[in-house]
């Protein structure tokens, strides 16, 4: 089994012929939240977009997929628009699927604080193999 650097030492070169950025380029800052009015109530907010959109860290081909979040608030809501431009900051950011799924829960969660939320992350097959990473927030 490969370590991830011993991938990355493989494809050594590659990735000079695509634009690869580094994760410091997902700009979490954007991420904008609203007060929620009604702490409490177990409303569910589902929300998903099919534009995500990434690079592999080894050979810079994009890798596609859909986002969904869904989550319940507690005292405060994700301002939508904020949502999208943050997203878009992956658009050009070396990183595998597993810890994209991992770093845009991981960042909700630091926005919002929400009573729990789940980010499911559903790749467009490449290379014949379909992907989709779910992971859940308090941990099931």
């Amino acid at each position: 089994m490969a370590t991830i650097e011993e991938l990355r030492q493989q494809y050594e070169g590659l990735e000079d012929q695509f634009e690869v950025g580094p994760e410091s380029a997902i700009d979490s800052s954007c991420l904008l939240t609203f007060d929620y009015e009604y702490r409490g109530q177990d409303s569910e907010i589902v929300v998903d977009t099919d534009e995500f959109t990434a690079v592999c860290p080894w050979n810079g081909l994009p890798d596609f997929g859909t986002v969904t979040v869904t989550y319940v608030p507690d005292r405060s809501c994700i301002e939508l628009k904020s949502l999208k431009y943050y997203l878009m900051s992956y658009r050009s950011v070396g990183i595998v699927q597993e810890h994209a799924a991992n770093r845009i829960l991981n960042d909700l969660v630091e926005s919002c604080r929400p009573v729990r939320m789940r980010v499911a992350l559903d790749y467009k097959p490449r290379g014949g193999l379909h992907t989709t990473v779910t992971i859940d927030y308090p941990q099931t």
